[in-house]
């Protein structure tokens, strides 16, 4: 039976030319892209958090959304929120869905009762997957919102925090194991300091790397066939967090020795706060073999800070697809929408408008970074740029020694003049398929 919160919005047609306000006009799951289906290359998931939990508060301001299931303090209001969201999921086509713990359940102050709704919530959601094509894409646990978390989780000063911490993220992997999940993801949002007046970073940075351990040991042990992942972020709510990027995540994996074991789950609006491009985060985690799953969104460029908006460029959106492509694509990972409506947009019709046009833009985005990708002109002009160092006379260079290559130069008398980087020529070439 139908919860009756979309009723009024019309079904959402796939047609290119159609004048609808909300349309498909891009995205077609069945329409074949470098020989696999948009879908399957895409692999959407809504996100619980912003979508259904998120009552429109920013820094500023509070409530602004009033939805059937508020206030979301009790099981009855959980089960509501959880048929009004798969009902979207099946309006919209997406194959998943993401969750923390608190978007599901009403805190109820203690980990015994905490375990006991998600348990409950859980068990309805599943009921739910058996009659639905909406999978889980993962789970994770939020540990930054209630003030138990306000000096980190697994690297709280406090061991009791830390003990807390552990049993919350087993009920969470449990939950996403008996849900099917794809992958189970940490994003250490208060995993950092706000001063180092009070702060021990060796001892923080340790305690996060041996909880992290006992995440992959606990895979292991329930048998969890999906990647662990770890989600960058600069700052945030803290003023600086362990997990501030690419290189920093993966320069922690490998310090821990958890390089084989966990793969990172990278967001558009993290890496714009870490001073980086969405892309270049991208090409980093693919170039050493950790790209794992995206959460598509974009910031305002005017703001700075996380505005988690839904992503509507599509020059940027096709250069990420470009380096996904180029990895291999998603395996265990896809593209989910840690993204959320503004403050002013109340109405149910607005939620389901911000999905497809997000859903569109990434379509568009795939489709012309696949056409870079059977034109070639950019890997031909990597091939051009970097050709000199094909020869064996490069490639012996490289297991010489300083003083070897010093003679080398003064005996030959190499001098080499600069070649152009060809940038906006470049940037001419991506313009023509965006």
């Amino acid at each position: 039976m139908s919860t009756g919160f979309f009723d009024s919005v019309p079904a959402i047609p796939h047609d290119a030319g159609s004048d609808a306000p909300i349309a498909f006009r891009h995205y077609d799951p069945d329409e074949i892209v470098l020989g696999k289906r948009m879908e399957d290359h895409l692999r959407f998931a809504v996100a619980y958090w912003h979508s259904f939990a998120w009552e429109g508060g920013d820094p500023f301001g509070g409530q602004t959304f009033i939805r059937p299931w508020h206030p979301q303090d009790d099981m009855g209001r959980a089960k509501l929120k959880a048929d009004v969201a798969f009902e979207m999921f099946e309006r919209l086509g997406v194959p998943f869905f993401c969750w923390h713990d608190a978007d599901l359940r009403p805190e109820q102050g203690d980990f015994a009762g905490n375990l006991a709704t998600l348990e409950e919530i859980t068990d309805y959601i599943g009921e739910k997957m058996e009659a639905s094509r909406t999978r889980l894409l993962w789970g994770t646990a939020n540990m930054f919102s209630h003030r138990r978390w306000m000096a980190g989780a697994s690297t709280n000063p406090d061991p009791e925090v830390f003990a807390f911490a552990a049993a919350t993220v087993k009920s969470c992997m449990d939950a996403t194991h008996k849900l099917g999940g794809e992958n189970y993801v940490l994003w250490g949002g208060r995993e950092g300091y706000e001063t180092l007046l009070n702060t021990d970073l060796g001892q923080e940075l340790d305690h996060m790397g041996r909880f992290l351990s006992m995440v992959v040991e606990y895979k292991h042990k329930i048998g969890f066939k999906g990647a662990i992942l770890v989600e960058p972020k600069p700052q945030e709510p803290s003023k600086h967090q362990y997990d501030f990027d690419v290189a920093t995540c993966i320069g922690f994996l490998r310090k821990y020795g958890l390089e084989d074991e966990v793969k990172l789950n990278i967001e558009q609006g993290h890496a714009i706060l870490a001073g980086h491009s969405f892309e270049h985060e991208l090409a980093l985690a693919a170039a050493e073999g950790m790209l794992g799953s995206i959460d598509m969104n974009r910031n305002d460029y005017q703001s700075g800070w996380d505005t988690d908006q839904f992503p509507n460029n599509v020059p940027e959106v096709a250069l990420a697809y470009y380096h996904v492509l180029k990895a291999g694509g998603f395996t265990t990972g896809g593209t989910n929408f840690d993204a959320k409506l503004r403050r002013q947009s109340l109405d149910p019709e607005d939620l389901l408008a911000a999905h497809v046009g997000g859903m569109d833009v990434c379509a568009r985005g795939l489709k012309a970074a696949a056409a870079m990708i059977e034109d070639g002109g950019l890997e031909a002009a990597l091939e051009d740029r970097y050709a000199g160092w094909r020869s064996p006379e490069a490639q012996a260079m490289l297991g010489s020694d300083l003083a070897s290559i010093a003679a080398k130069v003064l005996e030959q008398g190499i001098n080499p003049a600069p070649r152009s980087g060809r940038q906006e020529i470049l940037e001419n070439y991506v313009n023509r398929f965006v």
